[in-house]
């Protein structure tokens, strides 16, 4: 709920406080709720206070408890609260008003630097252990909140955002080469493989999933926390497992509404936030509280280009689903000017990092101006529901089961899928053949080529930086992605590897510093997501449906229409061409200059950016939103204007 920063000297040199002052002056371009500092000879704690949950009203944040010689400054909303009171026997009279901060506090006195596999929520947090000289610190499971740091001999200092770290006069600013390598090479919006490096050589991160120990300058990782399928849950039925999936979803979402300011709700046509909204307008009407849900929409005079099956505009089906729920006061979101290009260089300021995903900055960042301005305090979203709670591929699944040779089972399958798409039932066995046994489409290659993204990095700065035998190591090869299509094993890999998650949350982190107001995932909760890896493939493909459980557990609580959808997919930011149609020119001439940039062009392939540069010319063409060039062009240009304003 606030960003934290914090000076340790572990040698005899006392802490300049004016330091410490810089680095809390560097954070007051974000709102405060409050500002507080504690400081002794040779440490400095600081927080500059967001209130967003009732009882961070008035926190003392950073905090010192004199008895066990603690102190902590944290940036904290911890869901499993009745949990962690019961195991550390909190007194009941206490346990209502008690802030997260001093709940880890006393997490860490029970069980040290265990502490962190007891907490559920998002978090970043560093505690000063007086008595041990240990300073120790932890960030949440997916990295919801972000920690940076720079250490150098007895010096360590750490922030919530990077800028402030600057301040010091120790610290210079130097680019990262490998960082800079690996968000060139990586084709996804993933930045890079490493979790712990940033785009400056002095500044490090605490990657998701870890705790960070310092003693005597000696600076130490645990990975405290792993998430892999484990033991299978086994019930006896299938009532018995949405019943399950109930009530591990509606705890997730009743812990993610503690606010005493407005709740809202990012809502697309689609099954993952629709879930969420569905259970969190329930919780909240018994309290006699409204819903607040913000929909993203296309200006009106889009022309929809897309396939019948794709909807830009998703306002039937998001219509739907707030009719059928109630309690809501639903926002729909056009955003007249708002687009991709105009919104580069405040990106840029708020994320201190370049970026991927400028198809949707926009108007994600527009859902948290509406937000603020509605006096939201938590913003739900369903980002990690398509992994999570509506995992479930039919033809993966049916591939499957074609392995293991279970014909009865598949044959049944298929009939279903067929009645419910249309079309024979065995017309789709030759694709789920292909599936399962890859190597039938190495010997009868398919007349469509994949899809391959084209390679931005300079290949001299590649080798420079061996950063494709780096990205190896992940699995990863020269396209820049995985080799693998399997969708089993990119899902593994997507919960076992940290560093898939610092994108997303490292934006969110920023958002919601600038605004005030906090997103929170319960498709992203830990509890969801153990559950949904211990449940049996066969509940999320059943009847000829895929992502079947939660189809099956939002009965009546969605309109069947969107829980049973099988025909239209939502899609966000297919008119971000569209809406740069104004800004073409201006587009096309800062690329030209880009591609004579000798800076630039070290780290960019020039003649792929090049042949990129031919398709602009022909003016704005929305059709060609999905385009490799289009996109090519502006990440280029993304990373051009960040070398400009921050390197």
């Amino acid at each position: 709920m606030s960003a934290i920063t914090g000076l340790i000297h572990f040698n005899e040199e006392p802490v300049a406080l004016a330091h410490g002052t810089g680095l809390m002056e560097a954070l007051r371009k974000y709102p405060a709720d409050d500002v507080q500092v504690w400081y002794q000879e040779r440490i400095f704690l600081g927080c500059h206070g967001q209130w967003i949950t009732p009882e961070s009203i008035g926190e003392r944040n950073p905090y010192y408890d004199s008895e066990r010689q603690l102190a902590i400054t944290a940036d904290a909303i911890i869901d499993n609260r009745n949990e962690l009171f019961d195991l550390l026997q909190v007194e009941h009279g206490l346990r209502r008003t008690m802030p997260d901060n001093v709940l880890i506090l006393l997490a860490y006195d029970k069980w040290g630097e265990e502490s962190p596999k007891y907490l559920i929520g998002d978090f970043a947090y560093m505690i000063w252990d007086e008595r041990k000289r240990r300073l120790f610190g932890a960030r949440d499971f997916s990295g919801s909140r972000t920690l940076y740091f720079h250490q150098a001999g007895n010096r360590f200092a750490f922030s919530t955002t990077i800028e402030p770290l600057f301040s010091l006069p120790y610290v210079t600013k130097e680019l990262n080469e490998q960082w800079l390598a690996e968000y060139l090479a990586i084709s996804s919006v993933v930045e890079a493989v490493d979790a712990s490096i940033t785009p400056y050589q002095y500044i490090e991160q605490v990657p998701p999933s870890h705790s960070i120990s310092i003693a005597s300058g000696q600076l130490r990782y645990t990975r405290y926390c792993t998430l892999t399928a484990g033991e299978r849950l086994k019930l006896k039925s299938n009532d018995e497992y949405v019943e399950a999936f109930q009530d591990v979803f509606r705890s997730a979402v009743q812990s993610r509404l503690r606010t005493y300011r407005g709740v809202g709700a990012q809502l697309s046509g689609g099954l993952d936030s629709g879930s969420v909204v569905s259970f969190a307008a329930s919780s909240l009407s018994k309290e006699d509280r409204r819903l607040h849900t913000f929909s993203y929409i296309p200006p009106k005079d889009f022309k929809d280009y897309t396939p019948r099956h794709l909807m830009p505009d998703e306002r039937p089906f998001i219509q739907l689903t707030v009719q059928h729920v109630g309690g809501i006061n639903a926002h729909y979101l056009e955003l007249e000017g708002k687009n991709s290009y105009s919104e580069i260089d405040d990106f840029l300021e708020m994320t201190e990092l370049p970026f991927k995903y400028f198809e949707n900055s926009f108007w994600i960042k527009g859902i948290f101006e509406k937000a603020q301005e509605e006096g939201i305090g938590v913003l739900l979203s369903g980002a990690r529901g398509n992994l999570s709670i509506s995992w479930g591929s039919a033809y993966e699944h049916y591939a499957l089961l074609l392995k293991k040779m279970k014909w009865v089972r598949l044959i049944q399958e298929l009939h279903h899928y067929s009645n419910n798409i249309g079309g024979p039932r065995l017309r789709r066995l030759p694709e789920v053949a292909k599936i399962a046994f890859p190597l039938i489409d190495r010997i009868f290659p398919s007349k469509y080529k994949p899809y391959v993204f084209p390679r931005l990095i300079n290949e001299n700065f590649a080798k420079k930086t061996n950063v494709f035998s780096k990205l190896k190591d992940y699995g990863i090869d020269h396209t820049g992605w995985y080799s693998t299509s399997d969708l089993y094993e990119l899902r593994r890999r997507h919960f076992e590897e940290e560093f898939h998650w610092n994108t997303t949350n490292t934006l969110m982190t920023k958002l919601s510093l600038r605004y005030s107001l906090w997103q929170r995932d319960p498709t992203n909760d830990l509890r969801v997501i153990r559950f949904c890896l211990s449940v049996p493939e066969e509940q999320y493909v059943q009847n000829g449906l895929d992502r079947a459980l939660i189809r099956r557990s939002t009965k009546k609580l969605l309109p069947d229409k969107v829980r049973l959808n099988l025909h239209y997919r939502g899609v966000q930011g297919a008119d971000w061409v569209h809406r740069m149609t104004p800004y073409w020119n201006e587009f096309k001439n800062e690329l030209k200059s880009l591609s004579k940039d000798d800076r630039v062009l070290a780290y960019i392939d020039g003649e792929v950016l090049n042949a990129a540069l031919g398709k602009v010319e022909a003016g704005a063409i929305p059709e060609n939103a999905t385009d490799a060039d289009y996109k090519i062009l502006m990440r280029s240009l993304i990373f051009y204007r960040y070398l400009k304003k921050f390197a």
